[in-house]
């Protein structure tokens, strides 16, 4: 039902969580157990500027702009394989780790002082012959073709020295799998200081969009737009978009000296550590400013997409599967007629998009601890689109008390937005979701129409 609602609270002025020993000590903890059941000898985590949760993982930091290399053995014996310019962050790591300077992985044509074949420091880091080595990227393959262990996702100059060193009686196997995997992985349980950690850039990731539709007025530019997406200085998990009318013109994607104009479609995402928050709609306080074939998008488009979001949010709870999440979807909102295409929903931490349990067929049972992102993305010939991408944790009635008591102020945010989601915009919840995003189920299909949005009606709740 499209009709009038206050809206949601949203504010800037949040403070971040640090990560804390105790949580570092499990990460380190959780990956060696893990190691242990797939008898790995050591491990190799990679990282560079576009890749680094991994290895931030074990060690509270991530790569600015050099690649760096974790050596972790299973008696818990860290290496860290560091370029010129990160060497001095060994003394920062929340691992503890035995640094080697590894000019390889600094910037072209700085110096190669000290300067050894890479297979000589992989062996000081304790890479061994005929040993079992999981290297870890940032991605583990899952085709059905081939066997997917087999293909590694680090560069060649890294994985060609420690084939060598391993040879033809030892192993070489992608273990991205041990962090990542949705249904094993080490990363996809969250403790409460984690839960309280990325709430942070869940929570701003979603002022700073609702801050920049709010904005919106004709005649102002994508670029004066975007100025409302500045978010602290923090790192970006995706690419910024503030786009109009039509998108990727010269193959450009960040915001452009582009003034916006009543009827445009229009599109925002901010992605921080924590979170994603994306709105698509048109530039209009009606139907009647669309282009005349696009007048029924409302009917066609938005209030579909808001069913499948509501039906979704409804749907996430402890120990429901994966697969029931798809088949719940795929009921709502068919995919043959609403043309979406990937996962409904994935895994969310430190990047946008980490894995996903939520696919065709999938036993994976959702757990308390687990952050996971609402994304679905309906695409139908003829109309913009409407889509509304934010985050919720999922946490049972111990990890709910721990967050309550521990962070109070994250915990009164998260009361917040499920009261606006239950009550105002009438999506059922579980008492296991919490809500990371200002947003949470907000979709305002004409944004220029700042008084009204979707709401799910009571007769359509017991569907959802």
């Amino acid at each position: 039902m499209y009709t009038q609602l206050p809206l949601p609270e949203s504010e800037k002025s949040i403070v971040p969580v640090d990560l804390t020993d105790h949580t570092m000590r499990q990460h380190k903890e959780k990956i060696l157990h893990l190691m242990q059941q797939e008898n790995y000898d050591c491990i190799v985590v990679y990282g560079d500027r576009e890749h680094g949760g991994n290895f931030g993982y074990l060690a509270g930091f991530e790569p600015r702009f050099e690649e760096s290399v974790i050596v972790l053995h299973a008696n818990g014996k860290a290496y860290m394989l560091l370029g010129n310019e990160a060497l001095r962050m060994a003394a920062y790591s929340r691992l503890e780790v035995t640094a080697l300077h590894t000019p390889y992985f600094s910037l072209p044509n700085q110096p190669m002082e000290g300067e050894r074949r890479l297979s000589e420091v992989f062996s000081e880091a304790g890479v061994t012959e005929e040993g079992k080595v999981g290297l870890v990227g940032w991605k583990m393959f899952t085709a059905g073709c081939q066997d997917c262990k087999e293909m590694l996702d680090v560069p060649a100059f890294i994985t060609e020295p420690i084939r060598q060193i391993v040879g033809a009686g030892g192993q070489v196997l992608n273990a991205s799998d041990l962090f990542i995997h949705p249904g094993k992985g080490a990363r996809r349980i969250m403790n409460a200081n984690e839960i309280a950690h990325y709430e942070f850039g869940a929570a701003l990731a979603s002022h700073c969009v609702f801050q920049t539709i709010q904005a919106l007025e004709p005649g102002k530019t994508e670029m004066e737009l975007a100025e409302n997406l500045a978010a602290f200085g923090q790192p970006c998990t995706v690419q910024t978009i503030c786009a109009s009318g039509e998108r990727f013109k010269n193959a450009v994607v960040a915001p452009r000296e582009r003034k916006v104009e009543t009827g445009d479609r229009f599109s925002t995402t901010m992605g921080l550590r924590g979170g994603l928050t994306n709105r698509v709609a048109y530039i209009a306080a009606s139907d009647e400013d669309l282009p005349e074939k696009e007048r029924d998008y409302l009917e066609k488009m938005a209030k579909p997409y808001f069913t499948a979001m509501a039906t979704w949010y409804a749907a996430v709870k402890i120990g429901q599967t994966g697969g029931a999440i798809y088949d719940a979807i795929e009921r709502a909102a068919p995919k043959a007629s609403c043309g979406w295409k990937l996962n409904p929903g994935h895994l969310t931490s430190s990047e946008e998009w980490m894995s996903s349990p939520v696919y065709p067929g999938s036993e994976i049972e959702l757990e308390s601890g687990m952050m996971l992102q609402m994304d679905i993305i309906l695409a139908i010939d003829g109309y913009g689109g409407c889509n509304a991408e934010d985050g919720i944790a999922l946490a049972d009635e111990a990890l709910r008390r721990e967050l309550a008591d521990e962070y109070p102020s994250v915990w009164r945010r998260i009361q917040r937005r499920r009261q606006y989601m239950q009550q105002v915009l009438g999506i059922p919840l579980d008492d296991a979701v919490l809500p990371l995003s200002n947003i949470a189920g907000y979709v305002r299909p004409f944004l220029l129409q700042k008084e009204k949005a979707l709401k799910l009606r009571i007769e359509d709740r017991t569907t959802a």
